[in-house]
């Protein structure tokens, strides 16, 4: 209880807390500074509690300053708090070396913050990223420029014209560096689509839950993870909450890539620099995070040199240009291609977040090519509707041995029917014994207006 009560006090500082706790001392700080002048009071168990609780009151003090506008002070009371912690001896004492641990983080964590703080009062501008070439640099620029992955460049770059002309836009807007806009390059190769072993998806790289707490959807249609627009937003929201934890750009990317929780972990079990910036933390992050910022920094770098590394002859891809249409009720993208004669392969690369290709109506924008608009809403009524008027279906008790594709054949259906009916996640494994519903019956409804116009472009 008393640590959970100590990290939410250091988060909020509540006044009733602090009262509750130092009401048995009137000077509790000349208290606690005995107990550090004596090394046989400071070794004893009994005292260690006491200095745990010095720290505390530190913390408390060092916030007040803050809030006065002296953070030198604010720091100075901070470092004198570290001190006091590296100093307990727990003797092996699970709830005193969690206790330690604890109050070590949140101190390490407030310090990080003030120096982010007073780092942006130094250095000014929030939207610039200093390219540094050091080995760690070099090393990547070389492998991108003469090694095995001068191709990869290649191909990345040239499919960066498609998207960097809005991500750049947008991060104008924010006013943040527009070298994030060569991010997706590390992330994802501008390949909007791109899904890695730990299910980061998209030009971006987010996970489901980063992606849901930072405002994408993700439903049996779409996956906003792949919309290049609103990753970028989502993406633009972590920048800005991470650079405001961090105040460097190259640890900001560096919890971008592994979770501000793991860099805070490897700034608080530094002995000593626990205040430093990413190179400091190089060696103790993770190998794939190590790399990740010096690539990004020789991509940015290579990129600003195209001539010097023989690239300037690449020529990119053009930008997306679409145009918005609203789209009210459910309709298979092939459909809509089929009577338009838009491609389907160009509509699919201007919907990427549709997962089946299915536009679920309910008003959802659907993008076309421009131009295409006054088309499209002169020949889509011509489009069945896809919601069916009523699914009839019959119930299969599933035998040992048997699969989907006997199962669909028996009754005349399709596995997708099946799999839809029964919301199945794994095509390839069905359990013995279980009921499942078999479709067998769809009717489409009449024909009804699908479409509205609005106004605006890409």
């Amino acid at each position: 209880m008393f640590v959970f009560l100590l990290v939410l006090s250091l988060i909020g500082f509540s006044d009733i807390e602090q009262k509750i706790f130092f009401s048995n001392h009137s000077n509790p700080l000349k208290l606690y500074d005995e107990i550090l002048s004596d090394d046989r009071l400071v070794k004893s168990s009994k005292n260690a509690q006491q200095l745990i609780e010095r720290s505390f009151l530190l913390c408390q003090k060092s916030r007040e300053s803050w809030q006065r506008d002296d953070p030198e002070q604010a720091v100075d009371l901070l470092d004198q708090a570290y001190s006091t912690i590296l100093r307990i001896e727990t003797f092996d004492n699970e709830e005193l070396i969690r206790q330690k641990e604890d109050m070590r983080f949140v101190i390490t964590k407030r310090i990080y913050e003030i120096y982010a703080s007073r780092k942006f009062n130094i250095n000014g501008r929030k939207d610039e990223i200093p390219v540094i070439i050091n080995k760690q640099v070099q090393h990547e620029i070389d492998l991108y420029t003469k090694g095995n992955l001068r191709s990869h460049f290649i191909a990345s770059y040239k499919r960066s014209g498609k998207y960097r002309k809005m991500i750049v836009n947008l991060l104008k807007n924010e006013g943040l560096p527009q070298e994030l806009s060569w991010l997706p390059f590390v992330e994802s190769g501008f390949v909007v689509n791109a899904l890695s072993g730990q299910r980061a998806l998209g030009l971006w790289q987010f996970i489901p839950s980063t992606g849901y707490k930072f405002g994408l959807s993700r439903n049996e249609y779409i996956d906003e993870r792949l919309d290049p627009k609103k990753s970028t937003q989502a993406a633009i929201e972590y920048f800005k909450e991470l650079h405001s934890h961090f105040g460097d750009w190259s640890t900001a990317l560096a919890a971008y890539n592994c979770g501000e929780n793991r860099v805070l972990r490897v700034i608080r079990n530094q002995k000593i620099k626990y205040l430093d910036n990413f190179w400091d933390l190089y060696e103790d992050l993770p190998r794939e995070t190590a790399r990740y910022v010096p690539k990004f920094l020789a991509i940015v770098h290579i990129v600003n040199n195209l001539e010097k590394y023989g690239f300037e002859e690449i020529t990119i891809d053009h930008p997306l240009k679409y145009e918005p249409l609203i789209v009210t009720k459910k309709i298979k993208l092939e459909e809509v291609a089929r009577i338009t004669g838009i491609d389907n392969e160009i509509l699919a690369e201007l919907n990427p977040e549709l997962r089946q290709n299915i536009v679920p109506g309910g008003n959802y924008t659907l993008k076309i090519p421009e131009g295409k608009r006054q088309k499209l809403y002169a020949d889509i009524d011509k489009i069945l509707r896809l919601n069916p008027v009523r699914v009839d279906c019959r119930k299969h008790q599933v035998k040992s041995g048997e699969t989907l594709s006997l199962i669909a054949n028996r009754y005349s259906t399709s596995i997708e029917n099946i799999v839809l009916a029964n919301n199945l996640h794994r095509v390839n494994h069905i359990v013995s014994g279980r009921i499942i519903k078999i479709p067998y019956k769809i009717k489409l409804i009449e024909r009804t207006k699908l479409v509205t116009l609005i106004s605006g472009s890409s």
